[in-house]
Parts: structure tokens; sequence; C-alpha cells
């Protein structure tokens, strides 16, 4: 069983630590540049709340398994990028994805919950909206995900999802229809690179319910 986390929340609706997602929620939707993240004990959390909310976006909690030569040979992430993420409840299948400031943790947007989808679905439609995005305002900032998955299905043009439509989530596959569409339609120059997990933690746009 998950331990218990808490929340912090530097910029939102309200700021502060919270000890449950549902409350964190709140406090940042619909909040532009929101900046939020999950510590596992309160203590943590509100040690990070004193501090500059930089130091601890896109840092994982446990400790790295590679070598420092493998770190070195791997590098940093480009900090003038995008990173995306999403979030699937394996008991009600609502799923959610956002895209946030790899440096700062702001994030760019956030969409859902969306029922009876997948958490690989949801990379895919993150990534999606984040090259619109990028097109949209003229930007050229690389796409970090930590799913292979939904990388390939873009590169494909095509969601390969096992995940049947069905009366609960119509909507969903509608997104999926127009994220595709999009990629049929349209060229961009925007690169989407692997997330590499093991040298830099959890990829900033995480949810952290893990």
């Amino acid at each position: 069983m998950p331990g218990k986390k808490f929340y912090t929340v530097w910029r939102g609706n309200e700021t502060g630590v919270f000890d449950n997602w549902n409350d964190c929620k709140k406090a940042v939707d619909g909040y532009q540049g929101a900046i939020y993240k999950s510590f596992p004990s309160e203590e943590m959390a509100w040690k990070a709340f004193e501090g500059n909310y930089a130091e601890y976006m896109g840092k994982d909690k446990r400790q790295s398994k590679l070598s420092a030569a493998q770190r070195k040979a791997i590098g940093e992430p480009i900090p003038d990028s995008i990173s995306v993420d999403a979030a699937c409840s394996s008991k009600t299948e609502q799923m959610e994805y956002r895209g946030v400031d790899t440096k700062s943790g702001a994030e760019f947007f956030r969409k859902g919950p969306y029922s009876g989808g997948s958490n690989n679905i949801g990379e895919f439609l993150a990534i999606v909206h984040a090259l619109a995005w990028c097109k949209q305002h003229n930007l050229h900032r690389p796409i970090y995900t930590d799913s292979h998955t939904a990388m390939t299905w873009v590169r494909n043009k095509k969601a390969k999802t096992k995940v049947q439509p069905g009366p609960n989530n119509l909507e969903l596959f509608n997104l999926i229809r127009r994220a595709e569409k999009w990629l049929r339609e349209n060229r961009w120059d925007t690169p989407v690179l692997k997330w590499e997990t093991e040298a830099w933690g959890e990829i900033p746009a995480d949810f952290g319910r893990k």
C-alpha cells in the first residue's frame, strides 16, 4: 500500500502544504502557472515550501542506480523545454494530463479528468497537445516524455491503444481522433525527447501519485 503523500503548492489559488490530493487539486485547478509537488512527509513538504521551488522540481526522492559515469554519459535535461506526463487511476479509470516548464515546474496546460482512459492515452494526448501548443505560440522548445509507447504512437501518428471505446469514454476517443488528425495534417520540427528517469528523477510534470 502506497504511503501518505503531502502536497506543496508554491503557486496556486491557495498556497501551502496539503495532506490530500483533493485539497491540492482545488488549490491549483484553473490557476495559470500553478507550481506544486508531492512529498513523502509533512516535514519535507514544509521545508520545500519555505525554500526555492526550482530546487525541487524534477528531483526524485529515490537514489539513482546509475553510476556517476553513466549519469555523465546521459548528460542533463535541457532546461528551456516542456515536460509532459499523465496520471490514470486503476480504480476509476479517470485520466488527466499536463505540460509544465521543465525548469520552473510552472504549468502550461492541464486537461481532464476523462473517463475510461489509460496512462498511455494520456501520455499520447499530452505530447500532441504540447506539439500543437508550441506551434500555436511559435516556440521550438523540446518536449520531454517518460513514455516510449507514447513517443511511438506520435511517430506513427496512431494511438494503438487496447482500450475499447464505449459510452463512458466517447469524449476521450474524440480527442484521440482529433490528435491523430492533427498529426497527419501538420508538420513540426519540435523534438520529442525521452526523459531519463533513472538519471534525472521523476519528470517535472509528474502528478506525484505513485
